[in-house]
């Protein structure tokens, strides 16, 4: 059986609070590799939309957010590029909350229900080292505040009001849908 390239839920890396990186250290060949690592896990996982660093092994403030989060969120057919954030930090949230549903690469088979910030701000640098300002809602503001977290050593589940397996998840999918269509 293969090995999954994605640490799981138990691994000590996902609880450090993750490493910030010098602008040298930024465009290194180190840290390309890393982030090729990433995309390349990334774009292997079908349900993924991003992926931190932490989640690879490395315990390095860098994550990586799949182009097709862009598009479902600018409802863009087009693909776009995955973006690449390091040191990022949150500058902004809005007050008001909303419970959302999440998923982790490192917690798999398994689905919670997590108040996240409606709104949120992130400044970043790319992996060029240029610095980057972000302001989203919806599906990216929540991969934001999902990804910083994981950057924290803190997981989804830590958050959660509540966290099922997969199969109660469609079944608490499906019995919504009926209620809602009658």
């Amino acid at each position: 059986m293969q090995k999954d390239p994605v640490v799981q839920v138990g691994s000590a890396v996902l609880r450090q609070i993750a490493k910030s990186l010098s602008k040298k250290d930024i465009t290194s060949r180190k840290i390309a590799g890393i982030v090729k690592r990433m995309k390349t896990v990334l774009t292997k996982e079908g349900f993924g939309v991003a992926i931190a660093a932490p989640q690879i092994g490395e315990s390095l403030r860098i994550f990586v957010i799949a182009g097709k989060a862009f598009s479902i969120a600018k409802e863009n057919k087009n693909p776009l590029p995955d973006k690449v954030f390091i040191n990022p930090e949150i500058t902004r949230v809005s007050k008001s909350k909303k419970e959302m549903t999440e998923g982790c690469l490192s917690v798999r088979n398994k689905y919670g229900a997590v108040p996240r910030h409606e709104k949120v701000s992130i400044k970043a640098l790319d992996e060029t080292g240029k610095s980057l300002s972000y302001h989203a809602s919806g599906l990216v503001g929540q991969i934001f505040q999902h990804e910083i977290d994981h950057l924290n050593g803190i997981l989804y589940i830590d958050k959660a009001t509540a966290v099922v397996d997969d199969e109660e998840w469609k079944e608490l999918k499906e019995k919504r849908t009926k209620e809602k269509h009658g």
